[in-house]
Formats: C-alpha cells, sequence, structure tokens
C-alpha cells in the first residue's frame, strides 16, 4: 500500500513539473516575443523618421507637386484666357488637392505612424519613384524581382564560404603549426578589407584588363534565348563577385574557426577520450564540434540573414540587381516606402533569428534552459 501511495505521490510530482516547464517555456515565448515585437517597432520607427528627414522628404513632395502643376497649367492653352490672379488660384486649389489625395496635408507626426503600422503590417504600398520592370509601382513588385537575383549571388557566395572556412578551420586544427596554418593566421588581417574592395580589383584585372569574365548585371545583354545558354551566362557573371565574397572572408573565418576547435581540443575531457582510445574523428565530432555548435549556429542563422538582405555597396559595384542595389537607389532618390520595406524585412528577420537562437540553444545544449532558469547543474 505504501508503495502503491509512493508511485503516485511521484507521478503527482512529475505532472506538476512538467506543467511548472510547460508554463515557464510559454511565458518565456510570450515574454521574448513581445520584447522582440517592440524592438522590431522601435527599429522601424526610426528608419521611418530618417528615411523622411523628420519630414524633410515630404515638403519636398510638395515642392515637386508645386512645379509639376505649374508646369502643366504653363502648357495649357486655355490657362491663357484667364487673368494672373485667377491662374493663381487655380493652381493654389489644384496643388491642396493633389496634397490632401498624398495625405501631405496632415502632421509628419500622425502620418508617421500610420507609415509604421504600414510597414509593420507588411502593407508595403507603393514607391514614389522607383519601378519594377514590369513597370509597377508596387514596392512588393519590386522587392519580388529584386529578390531573386539577391538569393542566387549571396547564397552562392554566403554558403560556400561558410562550409569552405569551417572545414578549412577543422584541417587546420588538426594540423597546428603547419606552412598552410602559419599562411592562413598571416592573411586573416587582409580580411578587414570589404569584399566590394577585392571586386574592384578583380573587375579590373579580370574584366577590363584580360577581358576574360564579364562585368556588369547577371546575365549578357540580349539575355540568350536558351536555357542552357542563359545558365551559362548567369555563371560567368556570378565569378567575380563570388571569388570577391570569398577573398574578403574565407582567411579570418578559417583563422576564428580554427581558434574555436584549437581551445576545446585542448579540453582535458578530450585528453581523457583519447586515453580511451577513441579515434579522431569521433573525438571532434562529440567533444570538439559539439561544444562550438552554438557558436557555429549562430554565424549559421546571420549568414542565412544575408542572403536576403544582400549588401548595398557590394551590389552596387558589381551592377547586381538585387535588394541591395535596389536599397542604394531607393536612398539616392529618397525613396521612403521602399527603404523602409527593406527595413522591416530585415527587422523582422533578424528577430525571428534571434527567437529561434534561444530556442536551438536550448536543443543542441543541455546546459542552457528555455525560460531564464539558468544552466542546469
Amino acid at each position: 500500500m505504501q508503495n502503491i501511495d509512493s508511485m503516485q505521490g511521484q507521478s503527482t510530482i512529475a505532472r506538476q513539473r512538467r506543467q511548472s516547464s510547460l508554463s515557464r517555456v510559454l511565458k518565456y515565448v510570450l515574454v521574448r516575443g513581445l520584447t522582440l515585437l517592440v524592438t522590431v517597432t522601435i527599429g522601424v520607427y526610426l528608419a521611418i523618421l530618417i528615411a523622411n528627414g523628420g519630414g524633410y522628404v515630404d515638403e519636398m513632395r510638395k515642392g515637386q507637386i508645386r512645379e509639376q502643376v505649374s508646369l502643366q497649367m504653363a502648357g495649357d492653352q486655355e490657362m491663357q484666357f484667364l487673368t494672373l490672379q485667377e491662374r493663381r488660384e487655380l493652381e493654389a486649389d489644384q496643388v491642396a488637392v493633389r496634397i490632401q489625395q498624398l495625405g501631405l496635408d496632415r502632421p509628419f507626426a500622425v502620418r508617421s505612424f500610420e507609415y509604421l503600422w504600414s510597414g509593420l503590417t507588411l502593407n508595403l504600398g507603393s514607391a514614389d519613384y522607383l519601378l519594377s520592370d514590369s513597370g509597377s509601382r508596387q514596392v512588393r513588385n519590386i522587392l519580388g524581382e529584386r529578390l531573386g537575383p539577391t538569393l542566387l549571388l549571396m547564397a552562392t557566395g554566403q554558403l560556400l564560404l561558410f562550409f569552405s572556412s569551417l572545414a578549412l578551420g577543422l584541417f587546420l586544427s588538426r594540423r597546428y603549426g603547419s606552412l598552410l596554418d602559419k599562411f592562413i593566421i598571416g592573411m586573416a588581417p587582409t580580411s578587414s578589407a570589404p569584399a566590394w574592395f577585392y571586386g574592384m580589383f578583380l573587375i579590373l584585372i579580370f574584366a577590363a584588363v584580360l577581358g576574360w569574365l564579364p562585368f556588369g548585371g547577371m546575365v549578357a545583354a540580349p539575355p540568350p534565348q536558351d536555357t542552357l545558354a542563359r545558365i551559362l551566362s548567369i555563371a560567368k557573371h556570378m565569378i567575380l563577385p563570388v571569388t570577391a565574397l570569398l577573398i574578403s572572408s574565407i582567411f579570418s573565418g578559417a583563422y576564428s574557426r580554427r581558434t574555436f576547435f584549437l581551445i576545446y581540443s585542448s579540453e582535458d575531457y578530450v585528453e581523457m577520450a583519447k586515453a580511451k582510445g577513441l579515434s579522431d574523428r569521433e573525438i571532434e565530432r562529440r567533444y570538439v564540434l559539439r561544444p562550438t555548435l552554438p557558436t557555429i549556429i549562430t554565424s549559421f542563422m546571420l549568414t542565412i540573414i544575408s542572403l536576403w538582405t544582400g549588401a548595398i555597396v557590394f551590389e552596387t559595384v558589381f551592377n547586381w540587381p538585387g535588394i541591395g542595389r535596389l536599397t542604394q537607389q531607393a536612398i539616392n532618390l529618397f525613396d521612403t516606402p521602399v527603404i523602409v520595406a527593406t527595413t522591416v524585412i530585415y527587422a523582422y528577420l533578424l528577430a525571428l533569428t534571434i527567437f529561434l537562437l534561444d530556442i536551438i540553444y536550448s536543443l543542441v545544449d543541455p546546459r542552457v534552459k528555455i525560460g531564464g532558469g539558468g544552466t542546469r547543474s
């Protein structure tokens, strides 16, 4: 009888612990989600203020409206039959109507919160100046056309860079002090220069001087009609930017990962595993790679974000028709809807990545507890 009561008591305690754990996880998800939402909201609102120059861009738009109305009336033959005062009154009325249609007659402080709500709900609206290749002003269509080229280039370059630096770092950790190891260490400072810096030299050498590789855009002009020829043309246009990405970060990436692997490979538990007779591959998998997994995952997730957002200067240098170059064009033209749209997408991606990282850490590292409970003893 006492055993039955004891088993029931243990079952009750276990059930209470599960309920407490579930409650803690749900509370953490809610608090963390609200915190990230507030952070995204603040970031997007600041982007709106900066993109509008605190209302300066709206004043520019009002000036453009006045100029357009004035030019239209100057070319209208019927305006010649009106007096100067009548023309001025008619011009003022038309300007006021257009300003009201665009909502520019209201204070910027009020409209800024409307922009914020539209941005957070992904109601991207219409661009002020930019057009999609199909002639649409919808920001959704403009971004949609530029997203493919950015994903193609950045996925090829960044993922190749990530996995190659990871493999090279692991290879160097096995050959500490070798000639190749010293070479990588010596070349690591070269990664202080951005990819577009090396890109300009590659363009100068291989495109301008030698003429071996094409430069500008992502496909030859006019585009080949044959599918295979088009794929080969895109691949040739990708060689220079992908090479620039690799040169800019491969040495520092391999060096940093090699350092992490060396730190964990010198731990006491690794020496104990060697004494037990475990193979080098098994030791690397269980005792070297696993402790560095959170760092590797973080780097990989941040790499995923860069695939969607592109790089402004990098894509501009290579004249690549992606999100980064689109952002540069929007900044030059003060196209606020496009600037805000790219900022919102990046903010959501970053917040989602941070949220997922917290959960993934608890899965790959048993010491991490979801819900702020510290680490398990």
